[in-house]
């Protein structure tokens, strides 16, 4: 076989219908676009104009946001865990962090970092590093006598050292710090009508 003689499998490849190639095609004179009006040319939104009066999809209020710098995260739940540490594919004893969890099958990739769910209950003790993890999955942990090691803290503290330090530079005051309690659980409403 030579290079020039290699072929695709027979049907591997489908031909593109090449329309407006005259009446014995099947698909001459019009195209396949029917007859005249607009929506036989192209660039047509008809579907969205409604006669004049407000479209439907403006009249629908906006919801929600999309934050563009949000992290993707890779989520686990503790029965994950403990089902991988039964088939042997997690060792309880070394440090689990993201890269053993995806060596292990447990999660795909990484992504921006892994999160903790605490769905399911955990019988090994584990010692994790994790971006972040919720309450109850750390309470698990803890309750079975293992440690987690959330990222997320250390990046948080880390930044907000690096904006102090801007502003340090900048000649600007530090922002207090909202006093902790009671006090910072007044809601602005409550605040408005005691004001009055």
């Amino acid at each position: 076989m030579k290079l020039n003689e290699i072929r695709d499998n027979e049907g591997a490849h489908k031909k593109r219908m090449r329309v407006g190639r005259g009446p014995g095609s099947g698909k001459g004179k019009t195209a396949g676009r029917g007859v005249k009006g607009q929506k036989s040319r192209s660039g047509v939104a008809i579907g969205g104009f409604e006669g004049g009066q407000m479209p439907l999809y403006m009249r629908m209020p906006k919801r929600g946001f999309n934050n563009p710098n949000a992290l993707k995260l890779a989520e686990v739940n503790l029965w994950r865990l403990q089902e991988a540490i039964d088939a042997k594919k997690l060792d309880a004893k070394a440090e689990i962090n993201g890269e053993a969890l995806v060596a292990a099958g447990v999660i795909r990739r990484v992504k921006d970092g892994v999160r903790l769910l605490g769905t399911g209950e955990i019988k090994a003790k584990l010692n994790l590093v994790v971006w972040s993890a919720t309450a109850g999955a750390l309470k698990a942990i803890e309750a079975a006598g293992g440690s987690v090691e959330q990222q997320r803290i250390a990046a948080e503290a880390k930044a907000a050292a690096r904006v102090e330090k801007r502003n340090a530079a900048k000649g600007k005051a530090p922002a207090p710090k909202a006093p902790l309690g009671d006090a910072n659980k007044v809601s602005a409403r409550a605040k408005r009508t005691a004001a009055k």
